[in-house]
């Protein structure tokens, strides 16, 4: 409804009660709802799916239009990331927001940091879901504030040019509401327990849920060795869990990204069943670590299976895990991909052990192959040396093409004593173009960092403490914090009005009237940010 709409509507209500409810204001009314335009999470999570969907179709048709997102551990981070997004380019399109659970992991669990092993509370997820939605309802409720700031001022100057811009700019206003692609780890627990989860995750607005074929209790960061994944019709009912989660929730858009760590997982915990030979199972069972064994060699409780006629004896660990043969994380991987999707996925996430296209391409040729419109979310994680990786891949492409590289220490090329070399500019060259190449030849539609925040927190946070408790004393914060702020047209440098100050400010004029007690008077020093 548009916002002059939406004034006389309420002013029709306000007069149905015949002076009773005289004292409510409907342009306050309007100006509060434009302010809370998502009710509920529901609202949220139907709103994004769509969003999603669209995208999705747009990469379809044209891979230069892949999305992008950063992880986020704090409504605020998240907050001012789309706050950033709209000041330097207009508009939220194709970027969103990634929940990380290596983050709540190591930055919201009761029980202090914690590894990425789903040992923090499950209900730490969707608690920051609404969070994260909260503090960006609240970046919309503030712009929308200062516009009616100026609607107020162009009124009182008289300029109805002026006072329609800004009405108008009201009607086709862009929340900072977007998609938040939200980790639920290996799922908990059982798929029941996957089920119940998903459901608090989408209450809570998150339209997509990514979840990972690692075994829940044995579940580990993708870039960290002892993973351990399961059977495919175990991971398939955890798919089915999500989309029943959506689906009872009226969420029919709803996406799930399902992810394999197969390619960096020798492990797994259970043989699969399996009915026929070349099913589901027998896939699965055919990448086992086996010897061959005649019956009078079976010890005593070990477990053997049958293999084109042949009794075969699984490699079993002390740990109880069998071992896949070496090798085999590619096929697998392909294997896993293909089946998520014939089976109620929409999207893949492939953990690599690096950023390389080729690699990453090598493997969706082999699923597009059966599913042509296969898509990829793709971490462009911290765990990767990029630097590293990148001025190596150089090195190997040069070296291939017959090219001198003597003056390169392959193994030293991290140093700064190359930084300023003709290799490490061509290695920043493909940095700056991996996702561009990687979403034309690779098929990813969305690119995400999944913990930039943390190390942003950690680098910030050490320049800072260097210099205000070394010799610069205030002058390092002024010089490196606030001077930037001021200069770069950083909004937080109001922190009152960021918190919301003026919109309580606004609160106590629709309630109270000429007798509120507003904090934005001449005294708050909030003013000298003018």
């Amino acid at each position: 409804m548009a916002y002059q709409e939406d004034i006389t509507t309420t002013s029709q209500l306000i007069n149905r009660y015949k002076g009773a409810w005289d004292g409510i204001d409907a342009e306050a009314v309007a100006r509060m709802r434009a302010q809370n335009r998502f009710h509920t999470g529901l609202d949220i999570a139907r709103y994004c799916a769509k969003i999603m969907r669209k995208d999705m179709a747009a990469y379809d048709a044209d891979p230069a239009r892949y999305t992008q997102s950063l992880g986020c551990w704090h409504g605020f981070v998240g907050q001012q990331k789309m706050i950033s997004i709209k000041k330097h380019f207009g508009d939220t399109k194709g970027r969103y927001l990634y929940l990380s659970g290596w983050m709540v992991a190591a930055l919201r669990s009761d029980f202090g940091p914690l590894p990425d092993q789903s040992m923090h509370e499950k209900t730490s997820v969707p608690a920051l879901i609404e969070e994260l939605y909260t503090f960006l309802k609240q970046a919309d409720a503030r712009e929308l504030g200062l516009l009616f700031r100026d609607l107020d001022a162009a009124r009182d100057e008289g300029d109805e040019v002026k006072a329609k811009r800004i009405m108008n700019q009201i009607d086709n206003y862009e929340t900072h509401v977007v998609p938040i692609i939200a980790d639920i780890d290996a799922g908990f627990g059982n798929a029941e327990a996957t089920y119940l989860l998903a459901k608090k995750m989408i209450e809570a607005g998150a339209c997509a849920l990514q979840i990972e074929n690692q075994v829940s209790d044995e579940k580990q960061c993708g870039h960290q060795d002892g993973k351990v994944t399961v059977p495919h019709e175990d991971f398939l009912a955890k798919i089915r869990a999500c989309r029943y989660a959506f689906l009872e929730l009226g969420v029919e858009d709803g996406v799930i990204v399902s992810r394999t760590d197969s390619l960096g997982a020798g492990l797994t915990k259970q043989i699969a069943y399996s009915e026929t030979p070349g099913d589901l199972g027998d896939q699965y069972n055919a990448f086992l670590d086996c010897e061959e064994i005649t019956t009078d060699q079976v010890g005593n409780g070990e477990v053997v299976i049958s293999r084109d006629g042949k009794l075969m004896r699984p490699k079993r660990l002390r740990s109880n895990l069998y071992q896949f043969r070496k090798g085999t994380g590619e096929d697998r991987c392909v294997l896993d991909c293909i089946t998520s999707l014939q089976h109620g996925a929409d999207l893949l996430w492939i953990e690599t052990e690096k950023p390389h296209v080729e690699q990453i391409a090598g493997m969706v040729d082999r699923i597009r192959e059966v599913v042509p419109n296969a898509k990829l979310v793709y971490n462009n994680s911290p765990s990767f040396n990029w630097t590293l990786n990148f001025r190596q891949q150089v090195f190997d492409a040069w070296e291939k093409e017959g090219r001198d590289v003597s003056a390169y220490n392959r193994d030293a090329l991290m140093s700064v004593d190359y930084d300023e070399t003709e290799l490490a500019k061509e290695a920043d060259n493909r940095i700056q173009s991996f996702q561009r190449d990687a979403s034309a030849r690779a098929g990813i539609f969305h690119h995400l960092i999944t913990l930039p925040t943390y190390h942003t927190a950690a680098l910030s946070t050490d320049n800072l403490a260097k210099r205000y408790f070394g010799d610069e004393a205030m002058l390092g914060y002024v010089k490196t914090v606030q001077r930037q702020e001021i200069r770069q047209g950083i909004a937080c440098v109001k922190h009152q009005n960021m918190a919301g100050s003026d919109i309580g400010d606004d609160h106590k004029e629709y309630f109270a009237g000429d007798a509120a007690l507003k904090a934005a008077g001449e005294d708050n020093t909030m003013h000298q940010f003018g």
